[in-house]
């Protein structure tokens, strides 16, 4: 059945005391669109839309642009592994918002950061067969494959962010709704127009189908298309707490913060504060915290006031207010966050996207000879960023570029993110922030970190997949 069909079945399932059977003959002859208006958009009863699931693919899209359509707790999906496939052939999406002259700059250094993928993956991929040679117990092919995804390991650190990419998603119509009005609202234009062509999509037939039922061929959700407008809060809150803070906030204090910095807070007004901020500046959590501890209450009100002020009745209150008892904040690179961001257990924010904190680069990259290669392809970068204008010039980053990403959520997920990306299967970068996880849990609880299976980043086994 179509969704929408499907939500109003299983909800008349719920509320009388017929079959399914009877509830799905009863909506074969009733319109399920005026149920979904009334009792859905008009009564609140969110819940209704949980019950109709759709299968959706958006390809051609930016790795920018897929990391943000992924950016939802409730969700299922999977995005193309840059570990498994090739990307120097690949071009790259360029942001519709540049004009023709920045286009230009912008596709000649994306073009050259390809080129040095190519020669540093080839470099790694000639180096690793001679480091590695094959174990006698391992088919041909099985090595080769191996060698491939380590070398692709490392190059993909100079893959920009505006590389194409496919993305295949499962969800409920409510998250999907949720998800149209937040990208209808998205600082990056590509976002905006996949918002809108997402909503086109839901009103219309789909155009591949399992079978030739006559059920296939209606539309999945166009009741909920026609609602899915721009998420207007969500867009004044960015703006009004970023107004805020250069009004309010002193000068940074500009102390150097670790990689990864975990904080256990108990003021949970003063985290609320921090993490409302966060977004919205380049500041470490911690320094924020800080602050908004020493602050009175009058100016937590205000904070608060500012966040919640141009809120409907319908909104919800923004992921922000939501604690957890361990609070991470991660200087990483934006590869190893494109790995770590699928795990959706815990409450993520992220500053902007940024080249103001330097990149990652392997040790690999010294030992097989690329490193001369590696570091002009990010100088090339550099000065590209430097003559576009923002949002735009993020999609030049490359997955090596570092930058801030707060992470909150309780030891489960903790010991859970800990010991799955330290093990020797991961990538290097988020190795070491899985690792950092644990020895940061350490300081704070020793008992609680021993229970922590972490791989130590200097275990290797490059030949285990």
């Amino acid at each position: 059945m179509p969704p929408e069909k499907l939500a109003y079945a299983l909800a008349r399932y719920s509320r009388s005391p017929d079959s399914i059977l009877d509830s799905v003959a009863w909506v074969r002859t009733h319109d399920s669109a005026k149920f979904l208006e009334s009792f859905y958009f008009q009564y609140g009863h969110a819940s209704i839309a949980d019950l109709g699931h759709v299968t959706i693919c958006f390809e051609g899209v930016s790795e920018i642009a897929a990391t943000e359509i992924e950016d939802e707790q409730l969700w299922d999906g999977q995005a193309r592994s840059s570990r498994y496939q090739d990307f120097s052939k690949s071009g790259v999406v360029a942001p519709p918002e540049l004009s023709a002259d920045e286009r230009a700059v912008y596709e000649a250094a994306a073009a050259a950061m390809l080129r040095s993928y190519t020669s540093v993956q080839e470099r790694m991929a000639s180096y690793l067969e001679t480091r590695l040679p094959k174990p006698e117990d391992m088919k041909a092919d099985a090595y080769k494959r191996n060698l491939a995804a380590r070398a692709f390991d490392v190059a993909r650190y100079l893959l920009p962010f505006g590389v194409p990419t496919g993305v295949g998603q499962v969800t409920s119509i409510r998250t999907l709704e949720k998800q149209i009005r937040r990208l209808k609202a998205s600082e990056f234009q590509e976002l905006r127009e996949i918002g809108h062509e997402l909503a086109m999509a839901c009103a219309a037939v789909p155009e591949c189908t399992w079978d030739d039922s006559e059920a296939f061929f209606e539309p999945l959700a166009p009741t909920l298309a026609r609602h899915a407008e721009p998420d207007e809060y969500v867009t004044r809150l960015r703006a009004d707490l970023a107004e805020w803070a250069k009004d309010h906030l002193p000068k940074p204090a500009g102390d150097a913060a670790p990689p990864v910095d975990l904080l256990q807070p108990a003021d949970h007004l003063a985290d609320i504060c921090a993490t409302l901020l966060y977004p919205v500046t380049d500041r470490p959590y911690r320094e924020l915290y800080e602050l908004a501890q020493a602050w009175p209450a009058a100016r937590r009100k205000e904070v608060l006031d500012v966040a919640l002020g141009g809120r409907a009745r319908r909104d919800e209150l923004p992921r922000h207010f939501r604690s957890a008892p361990y609070v991470f904040d991660f200087v990483m690179d934006i590869g190893a966050y494109r790995d770590m961001h699928r795990h959706r257990r815990c409450q993520q924010f992220r500053q902007f996207y940024t080249n103001k904190l330097g990149y990652e680069r392997p040790d690999t990259v010294d030992k097989c000879g690329g490193a001369a290669e590696f570091d002009g392809a990010l100088r090339v970068v550099d000065e590209a960023i430097a003559k576009l204008p923002q949002p735009a010039a993020q999609y030049l980053l490359p997955f090596a570029a570092r930058s801030r990403f707060l992470f909150k959520m309780d030891f489960a997920e903790l010991e859970y993110i800990s010991r799955l990306r330290s093990g020797v299967k991961g990538h290097f970068s988020y190795r070491q922030v899985a690792w950092g996880m644990k020895q940061a849990l350490a300081k704070l609880d020793p008992a609680l970190a021993a229970l922590v299976d972490a791989t130590p980043p200097w275990i290797e086994d490059p030949l285990k997949r």
